[in-house]
């Protein structure tokens, strides 16, 4: 089944949000020059002979300065989601990018269905991840729905 372009400009977003997020990580970059090296140089761009898709710069851009805005509530209610003994810090970067971003979407942005969000940061880890990693996005994002009434 093939996207329509708003849908695949959104996932695109989501997928070059994941990856600004872990970039802001391991990097330290400030928000304003994130974003503008992504408009630049990463969005609806060929990088290593790969093309990507054209995305929703603006949908990018309020998921990321969104995360970053809210990175403390995000952060707090996935904390309540692991298992006992885990910590958001023992997750891999790129999982931690993931789930915040999807957890940002689903309590902030009552525009998007809760399903379509679910399954495109399920998507998302797919790329990265196997199906056990899928799995656990999954249920994750699922949980802060639910405690945000969704």
């Amino acid at each position: 089944m093939t996207q329509n372009p708003k849908s695949q400009a959104r996932s695109a977003a989501r997928l070059g949000a994941v990856q600004a997020l872990y970039q802001q990580q391991m990097e330290g970059t400030k928000l304003a020059k994130l974003l503008d090296e992504f408009h630049q140089h990463r969005l609806g761009r060929v990088i290593e002979d790969e093309e990507y898709a054209e995305a929703d710069v603006d949908f990018f851009d309020d998921i990321v300065s969104g995360v970053e805005a809210r990175r403390a509530e995000i952060d707090e209610k996935l904390t309540a989601r692991l298992a006992e003994g885990w910590t958001l810090a023992r997750l891999d970067k790129t999982m931690l990018q993931i789930l915040r971003a999807g957890a940002y979407e689903l309590i902030a942005r009552p525009d998007v269905p809760k399903a379509s969000a679910i399954s495109e940061y399920v998507d998302v880890a797919k790329a990265f991840f196997d199906d056990r990693e899928a799995k656990f996005v999954n249920g994750i994002l699922d949980a802060v729905a639910r405690e945000a009434g969704r």
